[in-house]
């Protein structure tokens, strides 16, 4: 198996699933920002964020033992100037959300750099909120000349920022593990100026413009001689001369000067530099948009897996929310690993996956994947129990994903035009199943003014809630056919179908777009 699916805290995922030195290529993008906006998976259907949203590292992000815990390891590590450096920034900012983001995220940077080969590249993206301090903690667990560039990603159009500069842009810190590393020269698109040059066209279509051919003013000297007519010192010899003149290389001017004919299909483009602002983002109507707000362009990271990639390489991304990354990484033929600690983003993952790639072939571990593993995890923790029983038919969590009365209802499910329509979800991971969830559903729906109500159970419906269920009113929507208003989804569906267990009005997805197909398999050629 070439590609790896984890969730689980990605700070324990690699210290015991990956081994050392064994990544090519590292991106991440860390979810930090004091005013929350970076930890919400998805937005309700009008924005509002209070039913929707999911905050990943809610726990994490606070100074709390476990933080202290991360601070008093790097401290106790052998990196001695990653714990000069945290400690240093304690006395600095005190014990508060950005001290505990930086010693949670320093403890697993020394982790990252491990899992790097020597000839391993690490990019991190993150906004200016904490930039400024990721750097120094790179600068420590990587060294500083190890720091090869601040990359500036145009992220957004311009728009006004109240009181200040529109913040409009992203930073990518670009590390490598050693002194000797992979890299590919990237190219971007040449701008309209630059286009406007090539004026002519050959007959059969390709566009082309001029160049000098002589040597007159050139230090090194050049080749004087005459070609058809024409007598000069040339940056050519003769014979490469014949040789442009036989593959049609040559413009001869109506002054009777030779010049060089430069293809604009040969030119690769202008080389890539450190502020990139011809990636444009993801726009409301973009069909690669899935619903996530802080989703980046595939167009981003296939930059960056070209320049510091090889087909069949490793890419790892251990914070790799709606899996652009491995989208990525699998598109180009890259070998991969995603982690991420949420059940709704692995199964946004694995949804994206097989709706792009016909042939994609992963493994996912640490979520349930037969009916044995769905009752195990329903026995040890009710809560993850129902986050994971909600992203099989991808649905969302209610309740902002807390623990707590949850209102008889447990998660949503939107479809329909702008996702106008609403399906609530009741989880029911219990032994015991009886008519009155069907009847306690009947009335959460009508409370709720939803269209649609599933009970997802793990276990088997009785004969009884079956009749209840059917005998229930059904949701139509003009042009489709009805269905029913109240079902019963049993997990071994969800498991068998996904998504499609659910009967809804319109054929089109829920919280989330569909993915869009790629061309051609993806499929890395290597196993790890």
């Amino acid at each position: 198996m070439s590609n790896h699916l984890y969730y689980g805290d990605n700070l324990y995922v690699l210290r015991d699933s990956i081994a050392d030195e064994s990544v090519d290529l590292i991106y991440l993008d860390p979810p930090f920002n004091s005013n929350a906006d970076y930890n919400i998976l998805f937005r309700g259907p009008q924005g509002n964020e209070s039913a929707a949203q999911i905050e990943a590292f809610k726990d994490t992000w606070h100074w709390n033992d476990t933080a202290e815990a991360a601070y008093a390891e790097v401290l106790n590590g052998p990196n001695a100037d990653a714990a000069q450096m945290l400690r240093a920034m304690r006395t600095f900012l005190g014990e508060n959300d950005m001290m505990a983001y930086l010693a949670m995220m320093a403890v697993r940077m020394l982790e990252l750099h491990r899992v790097l080969k020597p000839t391993g590249s690490l990019y991190l993206h993150c906004d200016p909120t904490a930039s400024h301090y990721l750097k120094i903690l790179l600068d420590a667990v990587f060294g500083a000349t190890r720091f090869r560039n601040e990359i500036t990603w145009k992220r957004t159009s311009a728009h006004s920022d109240g009181g200040r500069f529109g913040r409009n842009t992203d930073t990518i810190l670009f590390y490598t593990r050693t002194d000797e590393w992979m890299f590919e020269q990237v190219f971007g698109a040449y701008d309209d100026s630059y286009l406007d040059r090539f004026r002519f066209t050959d007959d059969d279509g390709r566009r082309w413009t001029d160049d000098n051919l002589t040597a007159k003013g050139l230090s090194g000297g050049g080749y004087e001689y005459e070609y058809e007519g024409a007598t000069s010192l040339w940056r050519v010899p003769l014979e490469t001369m014949k040789k442009l003149h036989a593959e049609s290389r040559l413009h001869f001017t109506s002054r009777g000067g030779i010049r060089l004919k430069r293809y604009l299909d040969e030119a690769k483009g202008v080389p890539a530099q450190a502020l990139w602002s011809d990636i444009p983002p993801l726009n409301s109507q973009s069909r690669e948009r899935l619903g996530y707000p802080t989703q980046k362009p595939v167009a981003l990271l296939e930059r960056i897996l070209a320049a510091s990639s090889n087909p069949g390489d490793v890419v790892l991304d251990p914070f790799c929310g709606c899996g652009t990354t491995v989208h990525a990484a699998q598109k180009l033929g890259r070998r991969w690993i995603g982690i991420d600690v949420t059940h709704l983003a692995i199964g946004l993952i694995e949804k994206r996956l097989r709706e792009a790639f016909e042939t994609v072939a992963f493994r996912t571990h640490g979520v349930p994947t037969d009916l044995g593993g769905a009752k195990a995890l329903a026995k040890a923790d009710k809560h993850e129990f129902e986050r994971w029983a909600l992203s099989l038919i991808d649905a969302q969590p209610g309740n902002q994903g807390k623990k707590g009365a949850d209102g008889g209802y447990d998660g949503n499910k939107y479809f329909g035009p702008k996702r106008k329509g609403r399906a609530v979800v009741s989880v029911k991971g219990g032994r015991n199943v009886g008519v009155d969830m069907i009847r306690s559903l009947d009335s959460v729906v009508a409370r709720e003014s939803a269209d649609v109500g599933i009970l997802l159970t793990l276990t088997k419906p009785t004969r009884p809630m079956v009749t209840a269920a059917a005998s229930g009113r059904h949701c139509a929507v003009e042009g489709f056919e009805p269905v029913p208003r109240l079902q019963i989804v049993t997990v071994e569906e969800a498991l068998a179908h996904r998504g499609r267990a659910v009967r809804l009005p319109l054929a089109v997805p829920a919280q989330t777009r569909r993915a869009e197909r790629e061309a051609g398999s993806g499929q890395g050629a290597l196993d790890l």
